[in-house]
């Protein structure tokens, strides 16, 4: 399957689907799940880390499928919204409410994160979906397109180290004891891996679903891989 021209990368069927797709998850699993607290089979875990390496998935596919390029876009798409979604929250926490309201202290508990953790969010975010597409994109053209599970696992483990990395010292860093810090780091970067792992047999299904009926299977032989870059 050749890669198409860039007229013909404009008619794609599925393409807006898997972007909407994509970040809806991201803003349930940042705004729905990671003010939640779980406790399943002894375990204590924050309810975002079942949704959200879902999000990863969806990058893998997008990469795969539609190349680099396109990915950057739908990461900047899922970052737009979530800067989006920070700035509505603070605008509802900080209007004044109607005195017969009495909910005004829940909606702080939930949507009032701390700047410091919305930073962080934000950051580990972006340098993770990138690297994870990046090593992605480059590991398709390392196996000349063959054995998928490499490089979804592969992408995979940079991409939620990259995100983990970031995100824990930045959001947690003297507030957390050190001890605490770097075991919450290291169960929540093996249970991402773990689970994208075991969602194996749903992305190869999805990759050749898409492949098939959108006839594209794009390789990045001349990609310019800066994030900053929207050319096509």
């Amino acid at each position: 399957m050749e890669t198409p021209t860039p007229e013909t990368t404009q008619n794609f069927k599925y393409f807006d689907l898997i972007m909407v797709s994509f970040v809806t998850l991201l803003l349930c699993a940042n705004l729905i799940g990671a003010p939640k607290v779980c406790h399943l089979w002894g375990l204590t875990f924050g309810g975002t880390l079942i949704f959200f390496p879902i999000t990863y998935l969806f990058g893998d596919v997008l990469t795969e499928v539609y190349g680099y390029k396109k990915s950057r876009k739908v990461v900047w798409a899922g970052f737009g919204a979530l800067i989006f979604a920070c700035f509505v929250s603070r605008i509802m926490i900080a209007l004044p409410p109607d005195p017969s309201w009495n909910h005004q202290e829940a909606l702080k508990t939930v949507f009032d994160s701390t700047p410091r953790i919305v930073a962080a969010s934000l950051v580990a975010y972006l340098v993770g979906e990138f690297s994870n597409s990046f090593v992605l994109a480059k590991l398709k053209i390392l196996t000349k397109g063959k054995w998928l599970w490499t490089r979804v696992v592969g992408s995979t483990i940079i991409g939620e180290a990259v995100d983990s990395i970031i995100f824990y010292p930045l959001a947690f860093y003297r507030i957390w004891p050190t001890e605490l810090l770097a075991e919450v780091m290291v169960t929540s970067y093996l249970f991402k891996v773990i689970w994208e792992t075991l969602m194996m047999p749903i992305t190869y299904r999805l990759v050749d679903f898409l492949k098939k009926h959108e006839k594209q299977d794009y390789f990045d032989y001349k990609t310019n891989f800066s994030p900053f870059s929207f050319e096509e």
